[in-house]
């Protein structure tokens, strides 16, 4: 199974750190995000991952180039931001027809990748996208998940000043290539899975819940944060 890890953005709420450095290689505990994620997936799990480039490109590279997993590791550059949904549809040819992963690696996260992975093969028959899900203490920041009692996403409420709870979307994701080809028949080059995707599937979105490990590194209080929890 392969898997995607965005990795392309500005980390501009982190900044002054992420003017030399970008937002997936900011370390934490002095490891850099990207690290956590490689050596989660990578033992086992997941056989190659595609990571996205655009701001600063030339650390990552050299991040991915003295890396024990760099064969392994595909890099992909974007000369402009095409936004979430936008680098899966226009690298759809490296997941071929195969269920595959999807996450954000600015976030800080710990969990099973196999359990996740075995969550959504034995997932119901209707379902098509797995989402991984985590309490958050900000949840107006968060696309807050609203399930039945079989964990089936029933809502979805993206960034609301006052959101139905604290029950947030990770942005990891295990796709069927059903929603890959949703996401190629919107025809556009730009877009985002948590905006346009995530809610035309409202009822084919089974959760996995991570009690163990997720915080979004967005800001400096988020990264202090972790730097003392994890």
């Amino acid at each position: 199974m392969k898997a995607l890890l965005l990795s392309a953005g500005f980390g501009t709420r982190l900044r002054p750190i992420t003017n030399t450095i970008p937002k997936c290689l900011v370390p934490v505990r002095g490891k850099p995000l990207m690290q956590y994620w490689l050596d989660l997936l990578l033992p086992q799990a997941i056989e190659r991952v595609l990571i996205n480039t655009h701001y600063l490109p030339q650390a990552v590279r050299e991040f991915v180039q003295n890396s024990p997993w760099r064969d392994r590791i595909d890099l992909v550059h974007e000369d402009r931001l095409l936004g979430t949904g936008g680098t899966v549809v226009a690298n759809r040819a490296y997941f071929g027809k195969q269920s595959f992963m999807v996450a954000h690696a600015d976030n800080l996260t710990r969990f099973n990748p196999q359990a996740f992975i075995e969550a959504h093969l034995r997932r119901p028959a209707h379902v098509v996208m797995t989402m991984m899900t985590f309490d958050t203490d900000t949840p107006q920041s968060c696309g807050i998940v609203e399930m039945d009692n079989r964990g089936i996403v029933i809502a979805f409420h993206e960034k609301k000043s006052n959101p139905p709870g604290n029950r947030a979307s990770a942005a990891v994701y295990m796709f069927e290539p059903e929603v890959l080809d949703f996401m190629v028949g919107l025809n556009k080059e730009e877009f985002d899975i948590s905006l346009d995707v995530v809610p035309a599937f409202i009822g084919r979105i089974q959760t996995f819940h991570n009690s163990d490990y997720h915080r979004d590194i967005g800001s400096p209080e988020s990264l202090r944060l972790a730097e003392q929890e994890f």
